[in-house]
């Protein structure tokens, strides 16, 4: 099957959240399985994110759009994989493409974190890939065409086999937020000796000040108004209460984290610590003014998927649904809270052989069951 294939894809680097990863897992997970992916070589998918004015985001929609309909017109495929925020869609040009005959799906990760509801530009798609359970309602109620899937991880097949553990070490990779912040300094409060080691961007300090070194200019006080307002209308009163009223930098809590923290690993060490610690640590809370700082949300994470795959021996923070990708207590581990968290690793680093079980029978599972290729054979059926 022929796949074009839109997802973030760019030749530049942006100043905006990481989306590079992105092309190269769909693109080898189509590979993988048989089948073949295209792309539009002028398209510059990510500029679509990147701020700007109306008119200068509307003329990047018109002209990306056109040259990838002529693309596609030119070089017929058998289906349209996307990667789009609803900023970035053109139902016009997606119409056009399923008047070919061609079906169009979109991928979006983010939909409990983003939305409250799901935005109607997602309706023009024949299917839409969800990878969060919590979303499922959400498209339920909006009455739009989906399928539960999980998110598109693909890993090289040299990481694919078990891997002993090279330390006694607690992993987490990640970036930092407020959430991550305060679990993680619970956990180190109820037990200072745990072998935890803390990767990812904004965790030093010196990170920190490089990045204030980058001056932002002041809001005005129409600016603060007008971001006020639409944080209104898309959130609601309360969640601007919060925005307000919360704190949003838990310094004393973090500094007691300083003891804990890594330098930013290389590709080749994220792998090895993924595999080869004692315990790979997934953390599924997110902050959000929705929720009250001490009662956040969560949805299952890419690193679900990921650190498995690798062969991890994984502990993850309970969602509704990561049950349906695993089964706990043979596969992966969970937790519900700093405390239970503390109790989970407290047993595993004294049961080597669960440990073993787990990184054992956790890979094959997600290897098995997870892939892009068991995914996408999956869309085809559906439609």
């Amino acid at each position: 099957m022929k796949i074009f294939v839109s997802f973030l894809q760019s030749d530049n680097n942006y100043p905006i959240p990481a989306y590079s990863f992105w092309q190269h897992y769909i693109k080898n997970g189509i590979d993988e399985s048989g089948h073949h992916w295209f792309e539009c070589p002028e398209a510059d998918w990510a500029y679509g994110l990147v701020p700007k004015s109306s008119t200068e985001h509307e003329n990047w929609k018109n002209e990306t759009w056109k040259k990838t309909v002529n693309w596609i017109k030119e070089n017929p495929v058998d289906l349209f994989l996307s990667y789009l925020y609803p900023q970035q869609i053109d139902a016009k040009s997606i119409k056009e493409i399923q008047q070919i005959g061609i079906p169009c799906i979109n991928f979006f990760c983010d939909h409990v974190r983003e939305f409250t509801s799901i935005p109607s530009e997602y309706k023009i798609f024949d299917l839409n890939w969800v990878p969060e359970f919590k979303a499922i309602k959400m498209y339920k109620k909006a009455g739009y065409p989906y399928i539960n899937l999980p998110m598109p991880m693909w890993v090289d097949p040299t990481e694919r086999v078990y891997k002993e553990e090279v330390n006694n070490q607690i992993t987490f990779i990640g970036s930092i937020d407020n959430q991550r912040v305060i679990l993680l300094s619970e956990l180190v409060n109820l037990d200072p000796t745990l072998p935890l080691a803390i990767y990812g961007s904004g965790w030093s300090n010196n990170e920190e000040k490089e990045q204030s070194n980058n001056v932002i200019p002041k809001s005005n006080i129409l600016k603060k108004c007008i971001n006020s307002i639409d944080f209104i209308k898309s959130q609601g009163f309360i969640p601007l209460f919060r925005k307000i009223t919360e704190p949003t930098a838990y310094n004393n809590e973090k500094n007691s984290l300083a003891p804990y923290i890594k330098a930013k690993p290389s590709f080749a060490e994220y792998n090895k610590l993924s595999s080869q610690s004692m315990v790979t640590l997934g953390i599924n809370r997110y902050p959000s003014y929705r929720y009250p700082f001490l009662q956040p949300d969560t949805y299952s994470r890419l690193r679900d998927i990921e650190a498995p795959m690798l062969g991890a021996c994984y502990l993850t923070e309970y969602t509704e649904g990561i049950e349906e990708l695993y089964d706990i207590g043979t596969e992966i581990m969970v937790y519900k809270s700093a405390t239970d968290l503390n109790a989970q690793l407290q047993k595993l680093s004294s049961d080597n052989e669960k440990r073993i079980q787990l990184k054992i029978n956790g890979q094959k599972r997600a290897l098995n069951s997870h892939h892009v290729g068991a995914s996408i054979n999956k869309i085809i059926q559906a439609l």
